[in-house]
């Protein structure tokens, strides 16, 4: 536990940064303590980015202090903080993938023998050392190529406390991994606070910061809001802090009437992928794909939508059949697609807010075959003004947005579009609690408006909280179809694991 009648190790003191005339951080403290995990939480746009930036000598602070073990310090640049025993674990690791798992770790300090040859052999076992440590089993002379995402985070940790880190700052490591893997990530980042690191952990999943962390750091608009240990907090005095009102509802689900079918899917299959998927949504209803990691749900919308191809199986859209491997059939017939990686397939980041809302009906605005900058930011303003989104400029890149916000430019480019069918993969995955009930509150709006809503998500509650039926996905298979009234996070994980009922 943490021992704060100890020197901080890191603290952060009254510290601001602007770029521009956008104040990211404004007069922003707190302190880490020897054998602390210590949570950073706030909206996005609140300025935890830049806190992690600054720390991890990538910015400099316009003012105020950073202490590493009680004595002021200045990062000019990552080596310094790095020197000063900072490590930054992020949500993708960057290990160098044709070295082995111990090459990596010992990067930059290899140990030698005789003649300054390197010591393989010390190598792999300083690794195995280290793995010891953190109670996981990784084989030091594997390839990096093919770890996952999970095995990586370790490795980058492995290599941090071998370059004797004693402050880990982790940013959303949790957002690609499975229930298994998280609770192995957070036996290790126990493992080190016993053994007297801090860690900075940074998370939208609230539930991961009550059952990891000792205290919690609130950050809003830029500004500091509270420190408090976690167990004098509640879950919704942490949301109302971070977001400064109190949100109605995280899953705010209108009860609607399901209409006519108008999304139909039979037979689809695709070889080595999933087989035999079929399935039906009507009007006004939001159905949940859900199911483990690996398990086909990500790979059978795409292929509804015709970004990958199929071998076999119809879709149907108001009973007309729709063009395999045919995104722009797709769209003809009334679907859209907001994709689970924004940055790489919802969005061109270098192109204008605008632009990336207007990219899907750029035909219909151009006037003489030009697109003409007034109707586009017209088109642009009423959706972002609808969705509540943050930004400048609506010329400026669409890069320059938080995650929250880009989420919010993908739904408005294919709301815009005003689809019959809206299929949403991981639609908050990495967002805010504040923005999370606001795409809930737009899906609840568009199914009640008549929409039907295909969702994916790895998320539990948000499957319980938004679907009307729950199809549970298993090794390429629907393994079950669950009824809202049914569904429970025991009922669909024993499906998802083959304890199930098959339909």
């Amino acid at each position: 536990m943490a021992r704060q009648d100890a020197t901080p190790l890191l603290e952060v003191r009254e510290v601001a940064k602007s770029f521009g005339a956008v104040a990211a951080v404004r007069g922003c403290s707190f302190r880490l303590y020897p054998g602390e995990v210590h949570a950073l939480v706030g909206e996005n746009g609140a300025g935890k980015s830049t806190i992690v930036k600054m720390l991890a000598g990538v910015h400099r602070p316009d003012t105020g202090t950073l202490l590493v073990s009680g004595e002021p310090a200045e990062f000019t640049g990552p080596g310094d903080a790095k020197a000063a025993g900072i490590a930054v674990i992020y949500q993708e690791p960057t290990l160098f993938p044709d070295l082995s798992v111990a090459e990596n770790i010992a990067m930059g300090r290899q140990p030698r023998g005789r003649l300054g040859v390197i010591d393989r052999g010390r190598m792999r076992r300083e690794a195995a050392e280290l793995f010891t440590r953190l109670g996981v089993r990784i084989d030091p002379g594997r390839p990096a190529r093919g770890l996952s995402i999970a095995d990586q985070q370790i490795v980058e940790i492995a290599k941090a406390i071998g370059g004797r880190a004693s402050v880990l700052i982790m940013d959303e490591p949790t957002a690609a991994l499975s229930t298994v893997e998280v609770e192995r990530l957070f036996a290790v980042v126990r493992a080190l606070r016993d053994e007297g690191a801090a860690t900075l952990f940074i998370s939208h999943r609230l539930e991961e910061i009550t059952a990891l962390c000792d205290r919690v750091t609130i950050m809003r608009d830029g500004a500091h809001v509270s420190t408090d240990p976690i167990g004098e907090l509640t879950v919704e005095e942490m949301v109302r802090r971070m977001v400064g009102r109190d949100l109605d509802a995280l899953f705010p689900k209108q009860d609607v009437e399901p209409g006519a079918v108008v999304l139909e899917v039979e037979g689809l299959s695709r070889d080595g992928v999933f087989r035999d998927v079929s399935f039906d949504v009507r009007a006004g209803e939001i159905v949940a794909l859900a199911g483990l990691v690996g398990s086909g749900r990500s790979e059978v919308v795409q292929a509804v939508f015709g970004v990958d191809g199929r071998d076999a199986g119809t879709v149907r859209v108001n009973g007309k059949r729709v063009r395999a491997g045919s995104s722009r059939s797709a769209m003809a017939a009334g679907m859209a697609l907001v994709p689970e990686d924004r940055r790489q397939q919802g969005l061109v980041m270098d192109l204008s807010i605008q632009r990336n809302i207007t990219l899907p009906r750029s035909g219909a605005l151009a006037r003489l075959g030009f697109l003409g900058g007034g109707g586009e930011r017209r088109e642009a303003a009423r959706w972002t003004e609808r969705l509540r989104t943050k930004y400048g400029r609506l010329a400026d890149p669409a890069g320059t947005l938080s995650g929250g916000n880009q989420q919010k430019v993908v739904l408005a480019k294919w709301l815009s579009t005003t689809p019959r069918v809206l299929i949403v993969d991981e639609p908050t995955r990495g967002i805010d609690v504040g923005t999370k009930a606001e795409v809930h509150r737009l899906m609840s709006t568009l199914a009640a408006d008549g929409v039907a809503v295909l969702m994916v998500s790895s998320e539990l509650p948000e499957v319980l909280g938004m679907a009307d039926r729950v199809l549970v996905m298993r090794e390429g298979r629907i393994a079950a179809e669950i009824p809202r009234a049914d569904a429970t996070e025991e009922s669909i994980m024993f499906a998802a694991m083959g304890q199930g009922a098959v339909t």
